[in-house]
Formats: C-alpha cells, structure tokens, sequence
C-alpha cells in the first residue's frame, strides 16, 4: 500500500516549531539532567570526610557528591546541597559565605539561607552526625 509517502522521507515539521525553539528546549533538557547530576541523585552512600579537612569559618565544596560542607565556628559541621534553588546551577565557591556563579546568588555558610539574590529559597539542608573526628553527611 502506498500512501503517497517516499519510504523514507521526514515526517511533517510540527506547527509553530522553530530551530530556536528546538535549541532552547534541548538545551532545557540538558540542564535538567545537569541539575540531577549535580544534586547527587547518582551517589548512594554517605559522604565521610576528616572534620580538619573542613577550614573554620567557610567550607568545602564536593561536586561529586553534589554537597556542601560548612564549619562556620569551630566543632559545628552544616552540610547542604550544592545546587542552587535559584536556576539549577552548582555552587562554585565558599568564603564567608557559598556562592552561586551563574546569577551571583550568595548564602549563608551558617544556615544556607539567602544573603543575596536573585534566588529566594536556601540551599537544602543535608542531615550531618560527626563521628570521632569524622564527618557524615547523609
């Protein structure tokens, strides 16, 4: 039976597709899964660092993980998660407080709260235990 169609010709482009729209939405897709990756849906355990490894005052960042782990005054350990509410991005810094590169979002290293937009919710707490002189960020 022929319908009039070659066998291999390309379906009819959709009404009101346009390449930008394509571009736009692929690269939604992209960071969606970006986004998963960096929030650490792929880990499975805890994460265990040495409480030294953790400078007082700021923190340390573990990507692979997709956590952040703060010790704002010495022997209180905080953990969060390193993507940010605002867009989706991973954080990329911590000083004083983590920082966001993507829309320059700051928190708090104490809290995670919000210290500086555009994002208005804080970073997702992370449950910690210290055990000796290790930390565990569940």
């Amino acid at each position: 039976m022929n319908n009039g169609a070659t066998p291999h010709s390309d379906p009819p482009p959709c009404a009101g597709c346009t390449r930008r729209g394509v571009l736009l939405g692929a690269g939604a897709a992209a960071a969606l899964v970006a986004a998963g990756c960096a929030s650490g849906s792929a880990y499975s355990g805890p994460l265990r660092v040495s409480l030294a490894e953790i400078p007082i005052g700021g923190g340390r960042i573990f990507p692979q993980q997709g956590l952040v782990v703060t010790q704002p005054t010495p022997g209180e350990v905080r953990a969060f998660s390193a993507v940010c509410p605002h867009q989706g991005c991973a954080v990329a810094e911590i000083g004083d407080t983590i920082e966001c590169p993507c829309h320059g979002s700051k928190f708090s290293i104490a809290d995670g709260s919000v210290l500086r937009g555009p994002a208005r919710e804080p970073l997702a707490a992370r449950t910690v235990a210290i055990e000796a002189t290790e930390i565990v960020v569940r």
